[in-house]
């Protein structure tokens, strides 16, 4: 922030910014990442083996455009699960923190549960929706959802398995939300704030692709297991196999505890560009809000 002593100036920075910025940062950033996190899923939920042979398989079974499978539905996952929360993680440190200066690191973390949890619930149908559509040429033709688009995979899922098919899978993605915003939000303003403390780096391109490098780092791991559990609950046919301790159970015995990492080196891969690209697309989005706002603007 500007340390600015003009009333005008402080006034324009510390104005919230509009809630929707995180939603478009992030829908940019999968937008580009994309193909690498249709291959993530589809490792995760299939008997494919290594990032590299999968990402062939993909473009030899449909084509180029194939990584680009289930785009519509990593967008509305975006304008929704990551929209609610930057802008809750935003309202959270400002509960949790009323005094002045950064807020300590449990704080962060703390307000970034906060908003994950939040967002998990808000986001589950459409993470599932996305999921499934990414998912879906991977598997056997008679599993397939065959979804064209967001919206008519949305519309089908509710009609054909009820609005009780919004809430599958929500316990494991709130907990992954809770986990992934604990740590990679928290993580990156933790970052941030201790990078620009020591004198190490100024605020600018370079902190903020830093502080996003280690914050997606820490996501990836510990996100890990509750992001793959999650996967293969949304992805599975029957009753019997959709239930946390039932994809648990079954996973445990086929491939052992290590199943929890699989996917791993995608989901760094992925999650590492996707988190520098949304944060380093979100400040710049910020500074733009700034400038506007200087340049006398009244609309955000």
């Amino acid at each position: 922030m500007s340390t600015s002593t003009s009333n005008n100036t402080v006034s324009i920075v510390n104005k919230p910014y509009p809630f929707w910025l995180g939603g478009v940062a992030a829908s940019i950033a999968a937008s580009i990442t994309h193909p690498l996190d249709l291959t993530k899923v589809r490792l995760q939920t299939s008997g494919d083996k290594g990032m590299i042979k999968s990402i062939r398989k993909t473009i030899h079974n449909n084509g180029a455009r194939g990584l680009l499978d289930g785009l519509t539905g990593t967008l509305l996952r975006q304008m929704t699960y990551s929209m609610t929360r930057f802008a809750a993680y935003d309202w959270a440190k400002g509960e949790v923190h009323k005094g002045p200066g950064q807020p300590p690191a449990w704080k962060m973390a703390l307000a970034g549960s906060m908003a994950g949890g939040i967002a998990g619930v808000i986001g589950t149908p459409f993470e599932t929706l996305m999921v499934r559509m990414q998912a879906d040429k991977a598997k056997p033709i008679e599993q397939r959802y065959n979804y064209r688009n967001s919206i008519q995979g949305f519309y089908r899922m509710t009609s054909e398995e009820g609005i009780g098919s919004w809430a599958r899978g929500m316990g494991p993605n709130t907990l992954r939300s809770i986990l992934m915003n604990m740590s990679q939000l928290a993580s990156y303003d933790w970052f941030k704030h201790e990078l620009m403390r020591a004198k190490m780096l100024e605020d600018g391109p370079v902190l903020h692709f830093i502080a996003s490098l280690g914050a997606g780092t820490v996501a990836t791991t510990v996100c890990s297991p509750a992001d793959v559990i999650k996967s293969r609950i949304m992805t599975a046919h029957g009753q019997g196999t959709s239930s946390t301790l039932g994809v648990i159970r079954q996973s445990l015995a086929k491939e052992g505890p290590m199943f929890m990492f699989k996917g791993w080196v995608p989901a760094w891969t992925r999650l590492q560009p996707t988190t520098i690209l949304i944060f380093l697309t979100l400040e710049q989005l910020k500074k733009g809000v700034d400038a506007y706002r200087a340049s006398g603007g009244k609309l955000l």
